[in-house]
């Protein structure tokens, strides 16, 4: 006779994980952080005045880093592998520049719901702000470096195709990916703090196992497998259209999956665990 009160808290705690309430408060929320872009733009522009506010150059700072950078790695890994710099140098800035767009906001997304606890504690705003203004803060900073790829583009006579237009779609699927992942790990960051430290190491990781500073035709007939690779999928959705006529048809379909997939489990734990977000920063 005990069994069953003891079993109707676990039941109907289960029936509260699965209430559609909480996919519509997600989607709600959802929908109105994305409608407030205006506001998530402002905060983006305020933070990175405030980050670089003392200095000169600001974010032009990280331009010059990565022209240096381009340089220097350029002329190296060029003489390593005897390429062509006018067929390496291109492939290296497109890669470079849009590896530290993407690299810099999965290291910066952990932080997304920690550092604005202020806000989310004070103010009822939706999280999906939080995770946008991160993208437009990291867009922003990369904005400054992207004219360094026309600079390359122009100085080796290299013209892109019609074709260059679905870079487009590139940027597109990595905006959605930022979005996800920044409410993504941005929940798993703030429930688990040990997480940042994992990421970061497999980051730094990711950025040898995928062709940045090589090139994908070096692997010969296991380039087939790169497609495992979601950093090599979503790059190649900007760098393939840029530099290499459009990109393999795998690579798309693959970044297509891991956006899905991305988006998916972001939407999923977001859901569930939205509730909790205020008591875990």
């Amino acid at each position: 006779m005990n069994s069953e009160p003891a079993l109707k808290p676990v039941f109907y705690l289960s029936l509260d994980a699965a209430n559609p309430r909480q996919a519509e408060k997600a989607l709600a929320d959802l929908r109105d952080g994305l409608s407030q872009w205006r506001l998530a733009l402002a905060l983006a522009r305020l933070e990175l005045r405030n980050r670089y506010r003392g200095s000169v150059l600001g974010p032009v700072w990280m331009s010059l880093s990565t022209l240096i950078m381009l340089i220097g790695l350029g002329l190296l890994y060029g003489t390593l592998f005897k390429l062509e710099l006018s067929d390496y140098l291109p492939h290296l800035a497109v890669s470079l520049i849009i590896w530290q767009w993407i690299s810099t906001f999965i290291i910066e997304a952990c932080s997304t719901l920690i550092n604005a606890e202020g806000v989310i504690r004070q103010m009822r705003l939706p999280y999906t702000l939080h995770a946008l203004r991160a993208a437009f803060r990291n867009t922003l900073v990369a904005a400054h470096s992207l004219p360094l790829i026309l600079v390359v583009f122009l100085v080796f006579g290299r013209v892109p195709g019609p074709e260059a237009f679905l870079a487009i779609f590139g940027f597109l699927l990595i905006g959605i990916n930022m979005i996800a992942a920044g409410l993504l790990l941005g929940m798993l960051c703030a429930r688990f703090r040990d997480i940042p430290s994992l990421v970061a190491n497999a980051v730094q990781l990711a950025f040898f196992a995928t062709p940045i500073l090589w090139k994908p035709e070096l692997l010969g007939d296991a380039m087939v497998w790169m497609a495992l690779n979601p950093f090599y999928a979503l790059l190649e959705t900007i760098r393939g259209p840029l530099v290499e006529g459009g990109g393999p048809l795998l690579a798309w379909v693959a970044a297509l999956f891991y956006t899905t997939l991305n988006v998916v489990l972001a939407g999923a734990i977001f859901a569930r665990f939205r509730a909790r977000i205020a008591f875990w920063v």
